[in-house]
């Protein structure tokens, strides 16, 4: 997403970008075969004992080295501005209203934003989740209630001028906090040649249906509540396919031996995105039953696929599956999910012309609302108001 912003905004504007210096070597070598003049980066190193002290991937390490990270870039992005006179900000990543920025102190218009995380696993869904489960979840509430009392989060909701939430969710607790007006604006969407890439047809091997799902394994993903839909729902002649990694593949794998699915079930692991594609065109239906997503990508790649989506009534996926496109199921309890998605499932898999119709219309919706040209043009038209607020409250001085 961050590259897909920095990129995209940089064919109408100069962009200056600050990340972090493990990237540089990366995005040198892709400039260096693809030159952009109007894109700069600025690399900015982790201090080496956040490196030794939080190490790993694990969520709580990453969490605190980018909180860190965050307060190193103030010094270094006020020394910009001194040089360059930046006209605006714009905080992209990490999409978490809960986290500060380090642009909060340039005193120039700043837009904080897209940012997620408003939206939680109902609790109903705790009783069935497994005790790690149960822990990251508390860990993620935990810290949600701190960043909410954190007094640099404050100045940065503070210093927005403009908030911008993936969710409804996300936008209640904006609204609650910050003194700027709060707009929806989708983290997710699709370059025009993603778009053509995925609109071309692939056949499966075998001539099964197949319902597929992807992403990281993880917990909150709702991958458990899809196999025991498609389990109950009891298809013939279909399969489900997993493609993704992650701490949840052992358990995933469990459960469909226990459910006696294991034979219909195909986990193919991480997979280069090419294939990935390939494997959501050969698919019928893309099953996304995740509990707190922000944007759910996958829903509008597999849209873009002319590809139903069956989501939970939650999140990013249930703003863009909108009725015509999909199924979002309620989320009252596990259970209730599970039985309403295996319904849809046995009326998706029985009614081919609802299906075509159905992915025509994502299609559609894809092209009008979630591709980056149309994106750009949307925040190309926030930048031209902030900047018009800006003159009109600071008179552009007379030339030397």
């Amino acid at each position: 997403m961050g590259w897909s912003f920095a990129s995209e905004v940089s064919n109408t504007h100069d962009v200056w970008v600050i990340t972090r210096s493990e990237n540089q070597k990366s995005i040198e070598d892709h400039l260096a075969r693809f030159p952009n003049p109007r894109l700069h980066f600025i690399f900015q190193p982790m201090p080496w004992w956040v490196r030794v002290m939080f190490p790993g991937q694990a969520q709580f390490c990453r969490d605190t080295r980018y909180y860190i990270w965050q307060h190193t870039i103030v010094k270094t992005v006020k020394q910009w501005h001194e040089e360059i006179g930046f006209d605006l900000c714009h905080h992209v990543t990490w999409v978490r209203y809960w986290m500060p920025s380090g642009l909060r102190k340039l005193g120039i218009p700043f837009i904080w934003g897209p940012l997620g995380g408003g939206d939680s696993s109902p609790w109903t869904f705790w009783k069935k989740m497994g005790l790690y489960a149960k822990f990251a979840e508390a860990i993620r509430v935990t810290a949600r209630w701190l960043g909410d009392h954190d007094p640099f989060v404050s100045q940065t909701a503070n210093a927005a001028t403009l908030a911008c939430a993936t969710t409804e969710a996300t936008a209640k607790k904006l609204r609650d906090r910050c003194n700027c007006p709060t707009i929806i604006l989708s983290e997710a969407g699709l370059t025009q040649r993603e778009f053509d890439v995925l609109g071309t047809t692939e056949e499966p091997d075998d001539g099964k249906f197949r319902f597929i799902s992807i992403g990281r394994l993880l917990h909150w993903k709702g991958f458990h509540l899809g196999l025991r839909a498609f389990a109950m729902a009891n298809l013939k002649n279909a399969r489900f396919q997993v493609v993704g990694d992650g701490p949840e593949l052992n358990r995933l794998r469990n459960l469909a031996r226990d459910l006696g699915i294991a034979d219909r079930v195909d986990f193919t692991g991480r997979l280069p995105r090419e294939e990935t594609f390939v494997h959501l065109k050969k698919a019928k239906v893309l099953v996304h039953p995740s509990l707190h997503d922000s944007g759910g990508w996958v829903c509008l790649e597999a849209m873009a696929a002319s590809k139903p989506v069956i989501c939970l009534e939650l999140g990013g996926p249930a703003m863009q599956v909108t009725e015509g496109q999909g199924f979002r199921v309620r989320a009252d309890d596990p259970d209730q999910s599970v039985r309403d998605m295996a319904l849809v499932m046995q009326q998706i898999y029985s009614d081919d012309a609802l299906r075509e119709r159905m992915g025509r219309s994502g299609r559609k919706h894809v092209a009008e609302e979630y591709l980056w040209d149309e994106k750009i043009r949307h925040i190309n038209e926030l930048y031209a108001d902030l900047l018009g607020q800006r003159t009109a409250r600071r008179p552009v001085p007379a030339a030397r």
